[in-house]
């Protein structure tokens, strides 16, 4: 059978170049290992149904699962760290929100649950100050838009020592 053969595999010896066709699909590596590694992977392929080379195969490829799983730490970690500092202001945000949500619906049915049917003069100056509340709102957002004025009180209150 020639080392050409669509059917075969083979063993090559990288250092000589040389092929020998046989039924494996594994590549010859040469190399050297420090005395006491050496002695350890003898005892540990002296042990009935192990190799030196399975247990090569086995630490290689640990070896690089541990190493790409890092690479993947290292390349996704501060992305995610930012996320998480990211969920965790509007979550601080949310609250603060539902809050002031809170506190302004007890405000609304509380002390203005009994107030007497509005008339046209009153409609008026509801509307009026609804709308100053809305562009009030628009300036602070326009002025400072990554941080509400809410969360920079809190944040400030955090630095304090």
């Amino acid at each position: 059978m020639s080392p050409t053969a669509p059917n075969s595999t083979l063993i090559r010896d990288v250092a000589s170049g040389y092929c020998d066709p046989m039924q494996t699909s594994k590549i010859r590596h040469q190399f050297y290992l420090p005395d006491e590694l050496s002695r350890a992977l003898d005892a540990l392929a002296s042990k009935p149904g192990s190799s030196k080379s399975a247990i090569l195969t086995d630490a290689l490829r640990a070896w690089m699962e541990r190493k790409a799983a890092h690479e993947i730490d290292a390349r996704f970690g501060p992305r995610l760290d930012r996320q998480q500092r990211i969920a965790e202001r509007s979550e601080t945000m949310l609250g603060a929100i539902a809050e002031m949500l809170d506190l302004f619906v007890a405000h609304q049915l509380t002390l203005t649950a009994h107030q007497p049917p509005f008339d046209r003069e009153t409609g008026q100056l509801g509307r009026q100050r609804y709308q100053q509340f809305i562009d009030q709102v628009a300036r602070r957002l326009a002025s400072n838009p990554g941080v509400p004025r809410l969360l920079a009180a809190a944040k400030a209150k955090e630095e304090q020592p």
